[in-house]
């Protein structure tokens, strides 16, 4: 039973944390701009500033569809948890852990969710599971 649903709750897992990534790096484009999410970034004191905000927009859009499809899981998990990182201690840190006073307990679940996605191997609804599928050997029994 648990076998049989591992391939499901992984998906939901990547799907889910995924969407989080992607509709963040999109609102960095469309809603605040990159200019924006660069003036925000200048304020927080995040080094240059400039090409920090359309290297992270960009990280969280391709890195949130990658994690939906389960394509270079285990790089993706990476970068996204280390943007996290980056998010925590320049922006949250300071308030607490509580998100209600803007802390960093939503953005260290998306980090350890990024990383627990990129670390499974994707299951065998991933392009990751189906690239290592293709790639198994056959045994030949005789």
């Amino acid at each position: 039973m648990i076998a049989q649903a591992r391939p499901v709750a992984l998906l939901i897992a990547r799907v889910a944390i995924g969407v989080i990534f992607l509709v963040h790096g999109y609102q960095k484009f469309a809603t605040m701009g990159i200019s924006g999410t660069a003036k925000f970034f200048e304020s927080v004191g995040i080094p240059l500033a400039g090409v920090a905000a359309p290297a992270v927009a960009l990280l969280e859009v391709v890195g949130g569809l990658a994690l939906i499809a389960g394509a270079a899981l285990p790089i993706v998990g990476t970068l996204l948890a280390l943007d996290m990182v980056g998010a925590i201690v320049f922006v949250h840190l300071a308030n607490g852990f509580t998100v209600d006073k803007g802390g960093y307990e939503f953005v260290l679940a998306l980090a350890a969710g990024g990383l627990a996605v990129g670390f499974t191997g994707g299951g065998t609804l991933s392009v990751d599971g189906a690239l290592q599928r293709r790639k198994a050997p056959t045994t030949v029994s005789a």
